[in-house]
């Protein structure tokens, strides 16, 4: 089975060429995740420690994040040879932003950060156990639901952001009310399901034989769905505590 995430399509694999030398392993995979994890760490801290009590600082570790992420998001996506190199800076860059992010609202709503990381985590290790055990799976059902519902938040933040240019909001969704905690409820059990499909994706691969960089790539693909949980957990926890 395939993952239908569109970083780790069944193309992916399929396109990606013969491996000439040692082929990827999930376990190779596994350590480039901790690498790419780790360098997140690394920056973030770097970011907050800049950040806290500096709201200046903080909006030039976010732009900054920002911009050289997606430069090398879109690198990695597009050169996957190239992503033993784009895919650190990639991480580097992240950590900026969710350094930033972090240290701002950490500074509205102490220990949001901590208890978004936690939860993270927790969801992190506790999907994969339940993927190992065979409890959750990757069924071609369960990745169409994922794909069209990960299509759907693409195009509902690409309107939101779109209409924010001319001075308005999508109603409802960035609020605390109702409407927009459940909204954010249902972007964090989505950005969660996509962990599935990253799982998948590092055990189709390495039964394909694929090159030995496609691990970088496969841990690209899990870091992207990782960062965008814990943004939407930070974001459902800030709505939360903007309630009390």
């Amino acid at each position: 089975m395939a993952s239908n995430n569109p970083l780790l399509s069944s193309n992916v694999i399929t396109n990606a060429p013969v491996a000439l030398g040692a082929p990827m392993t999930v376990q190779g995979a596994v350590q480039k995740t901790g690498i790419l994890l780790g360098i997140v760490s690394l920056t973030a801290g770097f970011a907050w420690d800049r950040s806290k009590g500096l709201h200046a600082d903080a909006s030039v570790w976010i732009l900054a994040g920002v911009v050289i992420g997606l430069i090398a998001a879109l690198v990695t996506i597009f050169k996957k040879e190239w992503s033993p190199v784009s895919a650190p800076i990639y991480a580097a860059a992240e950590g900026l932003l969710l350094g930033g992010i972090s240290a701002t609202l950490d500074m509205r709503f102490p220990g949001i950060a901590l208890q978004a990381c936690m939860l993270t985590f927790g969801t992190l290790f506790g999907l994969l156990g339940a993927y190992r055990l065979g409890w959750v799976r990757a069924t071609e059902q369960f990745k169409a639901v994922v794909m069209v519902g990960t299509m759907a938040v693409a195009l509902v933040y690409l309107v939101s952001m779109v209409v924010n240019l001319f001075g308005a909001q999508v109603p409802f969704i960035h609020s605390s009310g109702t409407i927009g905690i459940l909204f954010s409820v249902a972007v964090v059990v989505l950005a969660a399901m996509n962990l599935v499909l990253d799982f998948d994706f590092m055990e189709q691969a390495a039964a394909a034989g694929s090159p030995r960089y496609m691990e970088w790539y496969a841990a690209f693909g899990l870091m992207v769905s990782l960062i965008w949980l814990y943004m939407e957990i930070l974001k459902l926890l800030a709505k939360l505590a903007d309630r009390r």
